[in-house]
């Protein structure tokens, strides 16, 4: 090792990041470590950081693939949930509202930077201002909104208040279409394209870095949203991943939760997303430096 990597700040900055990782990473660890634990062992093996006798059980009752018996003689409660097709819910609720939103906020970020019309700065100040208010606040009006359209336990009342737009999306698209050089803009406009062309075949290609990020970041977001599905989504055919995690625990002896289950059925539920993030990460931390290049 050289002088540089003993100075103090630098070892110090090493043992901050250790200690940040491990306490980002030991809970999911944890829910892990539980899922492969045995029910009968959930109140006595939980000192060392791998169970001692590890098990699929757990995996297979909560997807349904053991009989009820099977599964109370593993410690559960009999309940299982259609994992199969609630996933296939949560990937059409994100997929529609990460795609679609992305694409509107890209148009506004456009628009807000680039076109100039009466009332933008005033419109601009509103839309930032909505970051500031509350997402409970919009609730129950967006709950009055989606029953009066009759669009409850449908996955368009669902995903209507979200998929438009976002106040942050719209911001930090703007950001990044204001630091695009504009000599590449002017050749364009040379070479007959108004700002729909310039859009589409100018500002969006050079802006894959930020779109991924706000595309990830919705997918991430809509993905662990709770209380919206449960309100709207109120049938099982619409039912989010997220939402059957709490009729399963709900399906539980009240006297002893089934947390080995439960916790099988949380790990099940986390790998799509960590799929996504793994194999997009390259993206993302190059969209971090704002340069929209690949």
């Amino acid at each position: 090792m050289t002088g540089k990597s003993l100075r103090p700040g630098r070892a110090l900055a090493w043992v901050a990041m250790a200690v940040f990782v491990v306490v980002t990473v030991f809970p999911f660890w944890w829910m892990i470590r539980t899922a492969l634990t045995p029910a009968a062992d959930i109140y006595t093996d939980n000192a060392g950081l791998l169970p001692e006798h590890p098990t699929l059980i757990n995996f297979t009752r909560v997807l349904g693939l053991t009989t009820e018996a099977e599964a109370r003689a593993a410690g559960g409660s009999g309940a299982h949930i259609n994992f199969a097709g609630y996933l296939w819910n949560s990937v059409v609720y994100c997929s529609l509202i990460a795609a679609v939103q992305t694409l509107f906020c890209a148009m506004a970020g456009y628009a807000f930077a680039r076109l100039r019309f009466p009332g933008r700065d005033l419109v601009f100040a509103i839309v930032i201002a909505a970051l500031m208010v509350p997402p409970i606040f919009t609730l129950l009006p967006n709950f009055i909104f989606v029953k009066d359209l009759g669009l409850m336990s449908t996955m368009a009342g669902m995903v209507a208040p979200t998929i438009l737009m976002t106040p942050f999306a719209v911001f930090f698209l703007r950001q990044f279409f204001l630091s695009l050089p504009r000599d590449v803009e002017e050749a364009a406009i040379l070479d007959g394209n108004g700002p729909w062309g310039i859009f589409w075949r100018i500002a969006l290609p050079m802006s894959r870095g930020p779109l991924i990020t706000i595309g990830l970041t919705t997918t991430v977001w809509a993905w662990k949203d709770y209380l919206w599905p449960l309100l709207v989504g109120r049938d099982e055919e619409n039912r989010l991943v997220t939402v059957a995690l709490g009729v399963f625990l709900q399906q539980s002896p009240n006297t002893q939760p089934d947390w080995t289950g439960l916790m099988a059925a949380s790990t099940l539920s986390v790998l799509p997303v960590l799929v996504l993030l793994i194999f997009m990460g390259k993206r993302l931390v190059q969209s971090l430096n704002f340069t929209g290049s690949k």
